[in-house]
């Protein structure tokens, strides 16, 4: 007997929010899930369907079972009965030995996928089915139990100088510092796990001054489909002094629900990258 072996590719994996009670206390997350389907494409003579049915009845069975069985969670009957997030999904056996599982996980809510995976298991028996399905209940608790990431559209960041300096005079070499600031920090609140960025595009790319205009850019944020905006200024005081600051707003209600300040720091205008990843790191990336 062949040894049943898992083997994991993940396409993307998005997770959601545990919701509570309006007490505080944790409330039952309500499951709704499907019977997955089945194709054999292995083009084996034997017909197995009967087998088939069996074991993918059984997997369906003890999936739930294992999902209801964790106080966190309860079956719902569908979507449409307070279910809060479903699951849905579909094996397909390729070969005499291989066989691929397809699992996602739906926020019904916000209609996102939070979970999109892919599974080989390797045989055809009860044995390789039933670890085919502690494997897969273990995935789906995983993604239901975790924090979803925050869809966040970065704005550029933006200089405020307050310098003696000619206008215009730097103003290539300042386009590109500010460049560089925002796609570190991009990259580090994208790579924290904690954050979605949203594609910036359009109108909203070649706004200015969103410093100014008394929180605009949570309503283009939201527009973008974004939860919530951050804009950064860097502010020139001397050519070998800055301060950076940033402010993120809920885009619905237009909240403040972070800032923050470096203070005055020493550098070269080259500088302003790392001291604006360290800031964002420090106060929404560490801070958490």
């Amino acid at each position: 007997m062949h040894r049943t072996r898992l083997i994991l590719s993940a396409l993307f994996f998005l997770v959601l929010p545990v919701a509570t009670s309006p007490a505080g206390a944790e409330a039952a997350i309500g499951v709704a899930m499907d019977d997955f389907s089945y194709t054999d494409t292995s083009a084996e003579p034997a017909n197995q369907t009967a087998a088939h049915e069996r074991r993918l009845s059984a997997f369906m069975a003890a999936l739930r079972r294992d999902i209801g069985a964790d106080g966190r969670y309860r079956l719902a009957p569908s979507a449409q009965d307070g279910a809060a997030f479903k699951v849905i999904g579909g094996i397909q056996k390729t070969s005499t030995l291989v066989q691929w599982a397809k699992v996602a996980v739906i926020d019904v809510g916000a209609k996102k996928l939070v979970m999109d995976k892919l599974y080989t298991f390797r045989g055809d028996n009860d044995e390789s089915w039933e670890r085919a399905e502690i494997f897969v209940s273990r995935e789906v608790m995983a993604a239901l139990g975790t924090p979803a990431p925050v869809a966040l559209a970065v704005f550029d960041f933006e200089l405020e100088d307050t310098t003696a300096a000619s206008a215009g005079a730097s103003a290539a070499s300042d386009a590109s510092y500010l460049t560089e600031v925002t796609a570190g920090v991009r990259e580090v609140l994208s790579q924290s796990g904690r954050y979605r960025i949203v594609e910036i595009g359009g109108e909203a790319a070649k706004a200015h001054a969103l410093r100014d205009c008394n929180g605009c850019e949570a309503s283009i944020a939201q527009k973008l489909g974004a939860d919530q905006s951050l804009i950064g200024v860097v502010r020139r005081v001397s050519r070998t002094e800055y301060t950076l600051g940033f402010q993120v707003r809920d885009a619905r209600t237009g909240a403040v629900l972070a800032r923050g300040d470096s203070g005055l720091r020493m550098g070269a205008d080259y500088s302003w990258k790392r001291g604006a990843v360290r800031l964002v790191s420090e106060s929404l990336v560490e801070s958490q």
